[in-house]
């Protein structure tokens, strides 16, 4: 299974990329080494820094039909990575 899922596109995720910040859903059990190396294999940047965040999954709940059905959404690690000065990543090149 490969280190990272998916990018996360969002608001907030898109303001960091001015900065040089990019924002992943990566495995659990992935470190900032691997995350790293990761990044640079598939997009060819050269990685200065990975912080790492766990979002814990928040309670649902929504009535249908007068009945309260509840769950909860899934906990997943992300990673912010900055690339080195002039480096970037084009999501939306293969489109």
């Amino acid at each position: 299974m490969s280190v990272l899922k998916r990018p996360i596109v969002t608001e907030k995720s898109q303001k960091l990329t001015t900065a040089g910040k990019f924002v992943f859903e990566v495995d659990m059990n992935a470190n900032k080494i691997e995350i790293g190396k990761a990044v640079e294999k598939m997009y060819g940047v050269s990685v200065t820094d990975v912080n790492t965040v766990r979002q814990i999954g928040k309670k649902k709940s929504r009535m249908t039909r007068g009945r309260a059905s509840s769950g909860l959404t899934s906990t997943f690690k992300k990673a912010i990575v900055t690339l080195k000065e002039g480096d970037l990543i084009d999501f939306y090149e293969n489109l």
